[in-house]
């Protein structure tokens, strides 16, 4: 895990807690200074999640399996995408811990 400034310093984001969140490392670098992408389903530019104001069910589901995270609305599909959140690495992990009861997280 590493800390990550939810509103990139390079774009005026302060170093402080109300700005700052735990991101796993490869997230962190496929996001690295964005903060809208374009929604696949609208077309519209959207802002990404943000995980202290926003809520993850609103936004995110997990599929069947239980491996795969789902965008709900442009805001979860756009971060989804910006993050690169199903990536094969930790799509093959979800699968492992899946199998030993450990995935999804419970709400």
């Amino acid at each position: 895990m590493v800390t990550d400034h939810i509103m990139p310093s390079s774009k005026g984001g302060k170093t402080e807690f109300s700005n700052l969140c735990l991101s796993c490392h490869r997230c962190n670098l496929y996001k690295h200074i964005t903060t809208e992408v374009e929604d696949p389903l609208t077309g519209r530019l959207s802002s990404l999640f943000h995980p202290r104001r926003d809520i993850w069910a609103k936004h995110f589901q997990w599929d069947a399996a239980g491996i795969r995270i789902q965008g709900l609305t442009a805001q979860g599909r756009v971060t989804v995408i910006a993050l690169n959140m199903n990536n094969d690495v930790i799509v093959d992990a979800r699968r492992n811990w899946v199998r030993v009861g450990w995935h999804p997280p419970q709400a």
